[in-house]
């Protein structure tokens, strides 16, 4: 059986809308590829850190089971996100006043250029809500008939309150601001080592990613959006506890879609994430896929990750790249209106592909192809399909 360990990004949605997204993908991958794909019903683990369900594919009578196995930090981005705009208003300049200083934008904005501008851009959407929130307050107290000083104690209050209300707006589509102003905060305390709750959160999972050894046929890690560092890391956690771990016989693969791993390797207080990409970059014996899509403004794909991060670059083909076209994946009048939904573009990686040669995520984690060998062949022939 294959083992996935699926890792998903910055999200507070139940791990249950995961499975729900894999099921009705995998269900319109069958339809579209003649495959037969079943998927079971999901479980939490005792341990409460993960959701589990089998997936059971048959073509031409060759039948693959995989478990796929989804670590839960939802609790966790909950915990931060959204975050009161009082810690808001305390926390963001302090940040980017340390980035600025440590030269960190300068590097952010050459190695992801439209990431950087998103990031950049909802930043200053913020500071604009601000102001705007401040300006009305101002306007709503000077027309209303109170001594100056009243006034003046009352204007931030008051702002304060319309900012609340202007935030719980633009939460969601097409802005998202609160969720990647948190997420920022989250990436870069995570780098700092203000955020131990993750760290402590990787720990059973990377003995899980373990213990997996010689019960699969195959071990595939795969990182989505900000666990694209996450999983690396859990992969060196590992290798730290086995320094043997993916030379006795069951293939091991790391699987990076929509990677940001730079945002947070820039960031010169992240020595324990540039140490773990440093090692799993230079250990052979686990396989490394990188899927890309310049279409993607929520991913940073210019560079290897390695080079991206101010480290030695890998040795050639160490890291094979897979680059897919949004074409490939859906028909361009759909490309045409969901191309600055950013949030859609960025999960569209993980759906399924109306061109039967392209890659299509359930077909890539459940079909009859080896993952490891779909990824050594991956890396000796083109890097786009």
């Amino acid at each position: 059986m294959r083992q996935v360990f699926y890792l998903p990004g910055f999200d507070p949605r139940e791990p249950e809308t995961y499975w729900g997204l894999f099921r009705r993908e995998s269900r319109i991958t069958a339809e579209r590829r003649g495959i037969c794909m079943a998927v079971s019903e999901p479980v939490r683990s005792g341990d409460g850190i993960s959701l589990d369900w089998d997936v059971t594919s048959e073509i031409d009578g060759a039948t693959t089971r995989v478990r796929y196995s989804l670590l839960r930090w939802d609790d966790i981005v909950r915990a931060r996100f959204p975050r009161t705009n009082l810690r808001r208003l305390a926390a963001v300049p302090v940040l980017w006043w340390r980035l600025w200083r440590s030269g960190y934008l300068k590097a952010f904005r050459r190695e992801a250029r439209r990431f950087h501008r998103v990031i950049l851009g909802v930043h200053l959407l913020y500071l604009a809500f601000v102001v705007l929130s401040l300006a009305l307050a101002a306007a709503m107290v000077s027309i209303a008939p109170l001594p100056t000083l009243a006034a003046a104690f009352l204007v931030p209050p008051l702002a304060y309150a319309i900012l609340g209300l202007v935030m719980r707006v633009t939460r969601g589509k097409p802005l998202y601001v609160a969720h990647l102003v948190d997420d920022t905060a989250f990436t870069h305390d995570h780098a700092s080592g203000r955020e131990p709750a993750m760290r402590q959160r990787l720990d059973p999972w990377a003995e899980r990613i373990r213990a997996a050894e010689g019960e699969a046929s195959e071990i595939v890690v795969i990182g989505h959006s900000s666990s694209s560092f996450l999983a690396l890391e859990a992969l060196d956690r590992v290798l730290a506890l086995d320094p043997g771990y993916g030379g006795r016989g069951t293939p091991v693969t790391l699987v990076t879609i929509g990677s940001v791993i730079p945002w947070i390797t820039l960031d010169a207080r992240a020595e324990r994430t540039r140490a773990a990409l440093a090692r799993i970059g230079a250990e052979t014996r686990i396989g490394w896929l990188d899927v890309r899509a310049k279409w993607d403004w929520l991913s940073i794909h210019l560079r290897d990750p390695l080079s991206a991060s101010g480290l030695p670059a890998p040795p050639p083909g160490r890291i094979a790249v897979l680059r897919v076209s949004i074409e490939d994946l859906i028909e361009p009048a759909l490309v045409a209106r969901r191309r600055w939904n950013l949030f859609r573009m960025h999960f569209q990686l993980l759906m399924s592909s109306r061109a039967p040669a392209a890659f299509d995520y359930a077909a890539f984690v459940a079909g009859p192809e080896p993952v490891h060998a779909a990824v050594a062949r991956l890396a000796a022939g083109p890097a786009r399909i």
